[in-house]
């Protein structure tokens, strides 16, 4: 073997072992970039042909943990630059984070979703523009009627020197959206026959109902349809007041793949009502697209019947 062979040879291996290689996300990129085996934009030409993992959950984004010791000690720093006096701990996270000169530190921090009190996601920005996102989710004044809802992609599992020791998917967020329950049941339209203390409690219950159900982390075509329509689709709550004005309750909540399905992802999100009395039970669905990152709804809410 001549000396050119020998050289294209060791080049060639090079090559094999870096596409070979294990690429594991960085503090600075791992939002940025496409997760491995994803495609960086779902509308672009070719991206059909990979797997996007989306994710629609509801749940809390908790105060920002430190990564190691080198960030907490920045932070500390920067904090002693802030007036933080009488402020909690949660104001001071506020505060120091908010500050402009402060942003690059909202970078290096971890930023963890809790769905149902546990670590589900680690969350970065797909766009860095938006990593203000985060910092609106930070309540000075913390509530457990707070609610955070996260659409974006799955990536991969971080790594343990990711986030001290804690191994969670890796969710490259495109939308926040940060509020409290009790201002999401006031912007709903109540029924023209009912008043706000009829229809309140009503609304509270089915949205209740949602969030205690097991293992809804949002990335299933069915948990993603469910989470979508307690934040976007008024029905549900309209409905459920009127059966439980008929001494109706909600008896159960179900997602089906729906017959229309052919070249689209659309499922069947299913509300059964029993009679306290008769046990008679009502059944009624609204078609959800859950195909691309956004769900969308299909058709309104109407009565179904078993096939």
């Amino acid at each position: 073997m001549n000396e050119h062979e020998v050289k294209s040879q060791s080049t060639n291996q090079a090559v094999a072992d870096r596409e070979g290689s294990a690429v594991t996300p960085s503090q600075d990129n791992a939002g940025v970039a496409a997760p491995a085996g994803m495609a960086p934009c779902p509308t672009c030409a070719g991206a059909g042909t990979l797997p996007l993992f989306f994710v629609y959950a509801i749940g809390k984004i908790e105060a920002p943990r430190f990564p190691n010791l080198a960030v907490e000690k920045e932070y500390a720093q920067a904090a002693a630059r802030t007036e933080t006096a009488g402020k909690t701990d949660q104001q001071t996270f506020h505060a120091v984070l908010s500050k402009k000169e402060n942003r690059y530190l909202v970078r290096q921090l971890c930023w963890v979703l809790s769905i149902q009190g546990l670590d589900t996601y680690l969350l970065r920005p797909r766009d860095p523009a938006d990593i203000d996102l985060l910092v609106e989710a930070i309540r000075p004044q913390p509530s457990p009627m707070d609610i955070d809802v996260v659409i974006g992609v799955r990536g991969p599992i971080a790594p343990p020197e990711f986030c001290n020791g804690l191994m969670v998917p890796i969710v490259a967020f495109d939308q926040i959206y940060s509020f409290d329950r009790d201002s999401l049941i006031k912007t709903l339209p109540k029924p023209e026959k009912m008043t706000p203390k009829q229809f309140a409690p009503a609304a509270e219950e089915v949205f209740a109902r949602i969030m205690q159900m097991t293992d809804n982390a949002g990335a299933t075509d069915e948990h993603r349809a469910l989470n979508y329509l307690p934040m976007r689709y008024s029905g549900i709550y309209a409905k459920a007041a009127e059966e439980f004005a008929r001494d109706f309750s909600l008896a159960a909540v179900e997602v089906l793949p729906s017959p229309l399905s052919s070249t689209r992802k659309i499922v069947d999100a299913i509300f059964s009502y029993t009679n306290r009395n008769t046990d008679f039970t009502e059944k009624f669905f609204v078609r959800v697209d859950v195909t691309e990152e956004f769900p969308f709804l299909v058709t309104k809410l109407s009565p179904y019947y078993d096939r």
